[in-house]
């Protein structure tokens, strides 16, 4: 396998940001201590089931990247259709191995379960519309609670839950978002999204309120007196964002505006990143 296209089909920087994801969770959830060899195979198990889920990603939609994305290593020939289910097979036994060496069987079964939803996506659920939203949108949530559960932290008694949540709704709608973006192309694909079994409108509708709902859940910490005063100041900017987009889709739900506030929710997703980790201290 040409190791130059073996490199650029992992979407490294990705699986890094997953990874990355993992430590996060680890630290908000506050555990006695953090162990170093823990959390790297925590990086590593996040960063190889994701990038099994890329490789996977790219086998399945070999066809439509014929067209959009004719560069990409399997539809240019680099690697071959046969490689790619190989090479996908070595990345979810690497990140299995990794999180069993973490001696902790919930931990084992979270990133089972990452793994188990990266293939229904990719496989069945992507032309499904908002089912497939939610499952990506999961794998947004997965790697902070993954964190928590392997360095034996607090899962309910700290501000976890809560951030896995609140991403969680900004990834599902930031995906309905999304979609309304990429109308033309899913009707070539039979993508059924709201956008094109409802409208634009009315995924605009549904997008707002999700984005509305992540701002409900980033307040949390608050009620529930978890989040210190970093937390209190600092949570304004992401849900200020929020609330910015999800006027911003319901008054104009076309194609651009869709694209822009797809790109802007991902800094409104950084920032809220940023907030919780502040908030932890």
């Amino acid at each position: 396998m040409n190791p130059k296209a073996a490199f650029a089909i992992l979407r490294p920087l990705n699986c890094a940001m997953i990874g990355f994801a993992v430590i996060v969770g680890e630290f908000v959830s506050k555990p006695a201590h953090i162990s170093l060899p823990q959390s790297a195979f925590g990086f590593l198990t996040g960063f190889f089931v994701c990038a099994y889920s890329m490789v996977v990603n790219d086998v399945y939609d070999v066809e439509v990247d014929k067209v959009n994305e004719p560069d990409r290593p399997i539809p240019s020939g680099k690697i071959t259709i046969e490689e790619g289910y190989r090479f996908s097979y070595a990345l979810l036994l690497a990140g299995l191995a990794f999180s069993v060496l973490s001696l902790n069987l919930v931990a084992v079964a979270i990133a089972a379960l990452y793994a188990l939803l990266s293939w229904l996506y990719n496989s069945r659920a992507k032309k499904a519309g908002l089912a497939g939203n939610l499952i990506v949108a999961s794998s947004l949530a997965i790697p902070f609670v993954y964190g928590g559960v392997v360095a034996g932290g607090g899962i309910f008694s700290s501000l976890l839950l809560m951030m896995a949540f609140t991403a969680f709704f900004a990834g599902v709608g930031r995906e309905v978002v999304k979609a309304m973006a990429d109308v033309e192309g899913d009707k070539k694909r039979g993508v059924r999204s709201i956008a094109m079994v409802r409208g634009m409108g009315a995924a605009a509708d549904v997008g707002a309120g999700l984005f509305l709902l992540a701002v409900v859940t980033s307040w949390l910490p608050l009620v529930l007196r978890l989040a210190n005063a970093i937390y209190l100041f600092g949570v304004a900017v992401p849900d200020v964002i929020f609330v910015y987009l999800a006027v911003s889709i319901v008054r104009e739900h076309d194609e651009k505006n869709a694209h822009r506030v797809k790109t802007v929710a991902l800094l409104g997703m950084l920032a809220g990143l940023i907030v919780f980790i502040g908030g932890a201290v």
